[in-house]
């Protein structure tokens, strides 16, 4: 599968060559002879007889990206200056800061923010302690929560390395719900520490977003600390990924005119998102379900199975199929991928029933050639952002914690999550729904508020409100 040049490998170039005409050209001409896209050119300095012009390219990866330097700098007469590389740039301090809300220019202000008037509200907590979700930063607060163990498609790299997807998380908490979310790296992959360290920071926060914790410690991280706190757990690599996927499955079964209840559904991968997936479809009314891993169809007669596993051993597969993933494909209205790249070719899609669905969403590489899959099915939705109908968790957790915090919910559930999957789905109306265009865009218009609204409603059904 070819990769295009993307703006996540942007470079920008400072050149200093011959002021005539033509030397500006040869410029775009030896970009485009690399494979290279030219997004920018600015003259950050002009003189009689040489300019210095800063160009900003798009480049396929970090050695394109040398190689479009190295054209330019071969090009006669051309001297390079200085490259940077813009995603680092846009890193340097990190991502994100703390603001006050409040004015401190004088005495006044200062002695009811702080001492002495902060005590009398300080005490009014201490009196009812749910007043903390009025008087501070917990009625609107997220702490994302990260061992390191398993960020994005990069595995265990450790907190450090962690650091700036979760500030980017708590960027997009900010920018699509406008909550306050605070990244918590924590040095430590132990499940008791990871969970005694939340418990006893839980206080400042009105939800807890685990991220990117390894499965399957995953699962006892987040049961343990449903138990323990009265604040909502959600963890976005699970529950985020599996709200997306039902929302875009509804809106390509109506594409395809299917039910949920009858197509036969065929999962790659048993990890946090699989089960996750698995859980909420089966929630939500899915009932042929055939889910495998690298040793293919997981069933009630396999041995050796955790406890994980043994759960969809006993909630799927009711027919008892035992063969691999191909098999399982052959015949099925659905596939959902959350595994490796490559595991199935075009040949494979081609037989599944008729109008069929393909969620290969593992990256950046998928589990099956989107081109290739187009070939044969009806609906195809990645992992990528180059692609039609990707599928992405941002376009969910701001507003399924925005629900939940303006509820002051104490937990999130099932139907909770599936109010958010049809809330999503319905973003997309009759009019735009088609075989590319299953899910909307980020960007669309108060796509946040409106799966806000349908959460706070569920959960406050819940309440009894």
């Amino acid at each position: 599968m070819a990769t295009l040049p993307s703006v996540s490998y942007s470079i920008t170039v400072r050149l200093e060559l011959d002021g005539h005409g033509s030397a500006v050209g040869s410029l775009t001409n030896a970009v485009e002879q690399v494979g290279g896209v030219i997004t920018a050119l600015d003259v950050a300095q002009a003189g009689h007889e040489r300019i210095r012009i800063d160009v900003t390219c798009a480049a396929r990866d970090t050695d394109h990206a040398q190689a479009i330097v190295d054209a330019l700098g071969a090009i006669e007469g051309v001297v390079v200056h200085k490259v940077s590389d813009r995603t680092f740039l846009m890193h340097l301090g990190g991502k994100i800061e703390m603001k006050s809300k409040v004015p401190l220019r004088n005495r006044d202000e200062l002695s009811m923010a702080y001492t002495p008037g902060v005590a009398r509200v300080s005490q009014a907590i201490a009196a009812n302690r749910d007043d903390a979700r009025r008087l501070t930063i917990k009625r609107n607060s997220v702490a994302v929560v990260t061992d390191g163990s398993a960020v994005l498609g990069l595995g265990n790299i450790g907190p450090e390395a962690a650091m700036p997807v979760m500030e980017g998380k708590a960027a997009l908490f900010k920018r699509f719900a406008d909550i306050d979310a605070w990244p918590i790296a924590l040095d430590t992959q132990d499940v008791d520490e990871i969970v005694r360290t939340v418990q006893v920071l839980a206080p400042g926060f009105g939800g807890i977003n685990l991220e990117d914790i390894s499965a399957p410690r995953c699962f006892e991280v987040e049961a343990r600390l449903r138990e323990l706190l009265d604040i909502p757990v959600f963890h976005d690599d699970q529950h985020g990924t599996a709200i997306v996927v039902l929302a875009a499955l509804k809106n390509a079964l109506r594409v395809v005119e299917k039910s949920l209840s009858e197509v036969r559904i065929a999962m790659s991968g048993a990890g946090a998102a699989g089960t996750a997936i698995l859980k909420l479809l089966t929630h939500a009314g899915a009932k042929h379900i055939v889910v495998c891993d690298v040793h293919g169809a997981v069933h009630d007669g396999r041995d050796n199975l955790d406890p994980n596993l043994r759960w969809i051993a006993e909630n799927t597969n009711p027919e008892g199929y035992t063969g691999d993933l191909k098999g399982a494909v052959a015949g099925a209205d659905v596939f959902i991928g959350v595994s490796a790249p490559n595991v199935l070719g075009g040949e494979d899609i081609a037989e599944m029933n008729e109008d069929s669905i393909i969620f290969a969403l593992a990256n950046p590489d998928p589990e099956v050639d989107p081109d290739v899959a187009h070939l044969h099915a009806a609906v195809v939705a990645t992992g990528r952002s180059d692609y039609p109908n990707q599928i992405n968790n941002v376009l969910v957790f701001p507003g399924v914690f925005r629900g939940l915090l303006d509820a002051q919910s104490r937990h999130v559930d099932s139907d909770m999550m599936v109010a958010a999957a049809e809330a999503l789905a319905d973003v997309v109306t009759d009019d735009e729904l088609g075989p590319n265009y299953i899910i909307p865009s980020v960007f669309h218009t108060d796509l946040s508020q409106h799966v806000a609204s349908a959460v706070r409603k569920a959960a406050l059904r819940e309440q009894g409100e």
